[in-house]
């Protein structure tokens, strides 16, 4: 390379800020580049993208922009199973709607979801029968439940973002 510019001492390799840039443009050519979606993503809401020569995806569900979502189509129904934190306990919930059914519960935090239907949400009740308050979806806090909670949330910052994404590929699915 004939370049008489100073590398910049802070880069990786020794290139100049002018190469750099120019490397770092032809990576983002394959390798994608993220960046702020020029609108909100239409499966998901989400702003978060991936730039790639044959367009923008979705950074959070994939969705590619600029795609039709079928407004005539019902969503599609999503099955979660939940878990809440109010103080010390755990709620173990369903729901298909779970923004709307949230909100009508009192909790501290939403811990994590896990897909499922009411048949998950039996088996989680009946793996933790020991921790349940008789004859509710609340549970006792232990070891053996925190784990499971923990290892549902394992990488996962924020439920909803995951959630928005099982909705999204639920779309994409039906075509």
């Amino acid at each position: 390379m004939d370049c008489r510019r100073a590398a910049d001492p802070d880069a990786p390799v020794r290139l100049c800020a002018w190469h750099l840039a120019a490397a770092a443009e032809w990576a983002g050519a394959t390798d994608g580049v993220s960046d702020v979606l020029p609108t909100p993503c239409r499966a998901c809401g989400s702003r978060l993208g991936v730039r790639w020569p044959s367009g923008w995806l979705c950074a959070v569900c994939e969705w590619r922009h600029g795609d039709t979502v079928d407004d005539e189509l019902p969503p599609p129904r999503v099955d979660v199973v939940y878990y809440l934190r109010f103080e010390d306990r755990i709620k173990i919930g369903t729901s298909a709607q779970p923004r709307r059914r949230l909100a009508t519960l009192w909790h501290d935090e939403l811990l994590a979801f896990e897909p499922g239907d009411r048949l998950v949400e039996g088996r989680r009740h009946a793996q933790f029968a020991a921790e349940r308050f008789a004859r509710t979806e609340w549970f006792r806090r232990s070891d053996a439940l925190d784990a499971h909670v923990a290892a549902l949330s394992a990488g996962v910052d924020d439920p909803w973002a995951r959630y928005a994404r099982w909705v999204s590929e639920a779309i994409a699915r039906r075509g």
